[in-house]
């Protein structure tokens, strides 16, 4: 019996895919729900698994670009996985037998050490004993030969330095990201404000209640949700910042949905916490540890990365003291997180060394004027500085409360 795999639909919008890899070999026996290919669409990987056992063969090519629905390869049901095996391993067994009686070069003992004591290839000397063996007349005939290049090589060795360079063609989805930021960067009028944050009392309250929260809820207690909340509350004060263009029209988002930028082995993915106005600390880290495992193991939807109204993103993790990130259309703005590090910093009229981080917000100046914008990043650093006062609570209970220890 003879099964079809065609191309199965990653979403409504999308009538093309291209084959990314191929897991299995021509002709290799695989097993119902085995993983076979990887596709990818211009918004995400898709994982294609066998529907049957059987004798796999390949019909679409690495790279080939097949319309949804067309066929990507066929199962034999029908032969037995003994049978194969058994083929297979004939198979290799004469392979190798030709192999060796191919390309095999006997050495004599003397010859070897002559070919090791001279750095010669055994590629480059003929043998002429019996079944090709080389014997150490060989070697000494080739040595006689080649006399010359070894002195003048001994004497004034030339090095030849090879440059060589890869070609590999770009992802559909690679190429859709480029295109997506070549569009952001020329059909909006971005432009970015920077400020800075004091990490300090972050720091005191997650060395504090960490390994509580940790044992609690079995994630971190991280700096994402800290800012994910900030942003929440800011967005209530500045709602154009939560706000996009369609045509003539400016559309307000009365929900947050929050983009969380996550670097995967794809790219850059930006799986969406949806209405985060409604979730804790432990929603919040919950749902980013779910979305970081689904992007690192590729096996993030096109629905968890659809809808957003606004974009975070943590250069920091890299190492970036500052960057001036790009707007994540259709959204109107993107907050841009950096490495914290310890700065002098003037408090009360003397100087004290601080965990700083640097903060930058590009945004849609179309319908994001500058005092919005200059107000949502203060905002900002006046919670992540006062987080007691602004995010949690004023006191030991209301933190428990708050953390939901």
């Amino acid at each position: 019996m003879i099964i079809q795999v065609k191309v199965p639909s990653p979403g409504e919008s999308i009538t093309e895919v291209e084959v990314s890899s191929w897991l299995v070999k021509n002709g290799d026996y695989v097993h119902k729900g085995q993983t076979i290919a990887e596709i990818d669409s211009d918004k995400a990987t898709l994982e294609v698994s066998a529907e049957e056992n059987g004798i796999i063969t390949l019909i679409a090519k690495k790279g080939e670009r097949i319309q949804v629905g067309n066929i990507l390869c066929i199962i034999n049901t029908s032969q037995d996985k003994k049978e194969v095996i058994k083929k297979h391993i004939n198979k290799i067994d004469h392979e190798q037998k030709e192999s060796f009686c191919k390309n095999s070069k006997i050495l004599s003992p003397a010859s070897k050490k002559i070919l090791k004591e001279n750095n010669i290839s055994v590629e480059s000397i003929q043998g002429t004993g019996k079944h090709g063996r080389i014997t150490k007349k060989d070697c000494i005939s080739y040595l006689e030969k080649n006399e010359t290049s070894f002195v003048s090589d001994n004497i004034d060795r030339s090095i030849t330095t090879y440059r060589s360079k890869k070609i590999t063609p770009l992802s559909l989805l690679r190429r859709k990201i480029s295109e997506r930021l070549v569009d952001a960067k020329n059909k909006t009028a971005s432009l970015t404000t920077f400020n800075e944050v004091d990490m300090s009392e972050i720091f005191l309250i997650r060395k504090k209640y960490k390994d509580i929260f940790k044992k609690k809820h079995g994630v971190n207690l991280g700096l994402m949700s800290f800012f994910t909340i900030s942003c929440v509350k800011a967005l209530q004060l500045y709602p154009d910042i939560n706000a996009t263009i369609r045509g003539q029209e400016k559309i307000n988002f009365e929900y947050y949905d929050i983009s969380i930028a996550i670097s995967g082995p794809k790219g850059l993915m930006v799986p969406v916490i949806r209405n985060a106005e409604h979730l804790s600390f432990r929603g919040i880290e919950q749902e980013i540890n779910k979305l970081s495992i689904r992007v690192k193991n590729g096996t993030i939807s096109i629905d968890e990365m659809t809808g957003g109204t606004f974009t975070i993103t943590n250069g920091g993790v890299f190492g970036s003291m500052l960057s001036t990130p790009i707007i994540n259309p259709p959204q109107s703005a993107i907050l841009g997180m950096h490495k914290i590090m310890d700065r002098p910093v003037a408090i009360n009229g003397t100087t004290e060394i601080r965990p700083i981080m640097y903060l930058a917000l590009s945004y849609d100046h179309r319908i994001i004027d500058g005092k919005e914008s200059v107000g949502f990043l203060v905002s900002i650093k006046e919670f992540i500085e006062n987080p007691i006062k602004f995010l949690i609570g004023g006191n030991e209970k209301d933190i428990y409360k708050k953390l939901e220890l």
